[in-house]
């Protein structure tokens, strides 16, 4: 059995999968924010009740070692949580960032499952991304592959602030409020996704990109960014497909789960 637990703003997640990918066990939480002790508690409870099997977990930000960084939920920066969570639940956890994981859940079983090389995009209120090859999560030497929303905006030079300190991020037009704030100007938006996108094809060469995140419902962007992504990527002819996730917003679950499937059979 793989257990996965999300550790969301809000909520804290828990499921678990058979060996096929299919749930046993769901349940979900009110997150403890601002409690450190208290969200240790919440997950291990929650792990508790799952039952026996691996442990992994999503979290909003990366790991440098033991110790939490670049996390929105800010009251576990600088705390040795895998530590404290293995001493807790008694079993040895992974941890990794909730976009990777839902990049790996759709690489494992979702939009990307015959796929070699994934690129996994969350648009939200943040713009994230993570990469899965071969069904394993791509962590790079400082735990940020994929963290294409602190790049450079192609195209763009509006000293648009972004909370990293750096001016026109991504993130910073692509991100949901900065959608509302455009007036959800959808050609614009569209424009500016597959720009964004062709760089990350030029570099990576998926052949599937999965967008997550509330955006992601948006029907267009699916038949719109890839026309426009073409003018962008340095090959005459551009295979890479745009998805939409199989498992929606219980992909990053899903993905904490899949972040043991080195060690067991996957679909």
């Amino acid at each position: 059995m793989r257990i996965g637990v999300d550790l969301g703003g809000t909520k804290i997640e828990a499921i678990a999968l058979d060996d096929a990918g299919r749930e046993t066990f769901r349940e979900r939480v009110a997150t403890p924010r601002g409690d450190y002790e208290g969200t240790v508690g919440a997950i291990t409870g929650l792990v508790s009740k799952a039952g026996e099997g691996s442990v992994g977990i999503g979290i909003p930000g990366a790991m440098d070692g033991e110790v939490v960084k670049n996390a929105n939920s800010n009251w576990l920066i600088g705390r040795p949580f895998k530590r404290d969570l293995e001493r807790a639940i008694g079993r040895e956890v992974r941890i990794e960032n909730d976009a990777n994981c839902f990049a790996l859940s759709e690489a494992v079983d979702g939009a990307g499952r015959d796929a070699e090389v994934v690129f996994g995009v969350i648009l939200g209120t943040g713009v994230g991304g993570g990469i899965s090859i071969r069904k394993q999560v791509v962590k790079g030497v400082n735990a940020i592959a994929g963290e294409w929303g602190h790049n450079p905006m192609p195209g763009e030079s509006e000293q648009r602030p972004c909370y990293c300190g750096r001016k026109d991020c991504i993130e910073t037009y692509l991100c949901g409020p900065a959608f509302e704030r455009d007036g959800k100007n959808l050609d614009r938006y569209h424009d500016r996704l597959g720009r964004a996108l062709g760089v990350v094809i030029n570099i990576l060469d998926p052949q599937v990109i999965v967008l997550g995140g509330g955006l992601s419902n948006l029907p267009s962007l699916y038949s719109e960014v890839p026309k426009i992504w073409r003018r962008y990527i340095f090959s005459t002819s551009v295979a890479t497909k745009l998805l939409p996730p199989v498992y929606g917003d219980a992909s990053g679950v899903r993905g904490a789960a899949w972040l043991w499937n080195d060690a067991r059979k996957v679909p």
